[in-house]
């Protein structure tokens, strides 16, 4: 099956070694996540932190999508058609035009910790602290059942962990799954695929 791993930046996804999962599949991921790890892909929509990436010269070296292109730093344009759209489920859709028929979904938390930010990257530049309330998240729960509207022959699998919030608009999509982490990287660091 040919399948790609999503990252949201939402604390669960830091029980995944991204590395090993490198090793078995292509990784799509958002803004901060450039400063620890390079996936294959990285998207960023928000202003600031995409003259950064751009600025730090990551876009001249690895495939990155914005919605304001710096000239001659590579970055390329994300598309009308998901013009507004946040930067995770862009990385999905990604994926889906990539052509991956199983995405997986990992860190897409959309929702607090005991009532607080829930992200990676809480407390430093571009971001929220971490005892700020969370983002909202129903623009990115519309988003990505638009997406899988768009792609119904694509199984989107949501990885659930710790800090992952129930999401009950999701259940209208009838092409996404859910699956705890722990099962995800069993299976990955038993087998090295899914």
């Amino acid at each position: 099956m040919n399948s790609a791993l999503v990252l949201g930046n939402g604390v669960s996804r830091l029980d995944l070694d991204l590395t090993v999962c490198q090793n078995s599949m292509p990784i799509y991921g958002c803004n901060a996540l450039y400063r620890d790890f390079t996936p294959d892909v990285l998207v960023a929509t928000d202003g600031p932190i995409s003259k950064s990436i751009q600025e730090s010269g990551y876009s001249k070296q690895h495939r990155f999508y914005t919605r304001t292109p710096l000239p001659n730093q590579g970055a390329i344009q994300i598309p009308n058609n998901w013009k507004g759209w946040s930067s995770g489920p862009i990385a999905a859709a990604y994926a889906c035009y990539d052509e991956h028929e199983v995405i997986y979904l990992c860190g897409f938390d959309m929702g607090g910790v005991n009532g607080h930010f829930n992200n990676v990257y809480a407390d430093t530049e571009f971001y929220k602290q971490s005892n700020d309330k969370p983002t909202f998240s129903g623009n990115w729960a519309r988003q990505l059942i638009q997406l899988g509207q768009q792609y119904p022959d694509v199984c989107f699998v949501r990885l659930i962990g710790n800090t992952t919030a129930e999401i009950p608009e999701l259940d209208r999509m009838k092409n996404l799954k859910h699956m705890p982490i722990s099962h995800f990287i069993g299976r990955i660091n038993n087998s090295g695929e899914l």
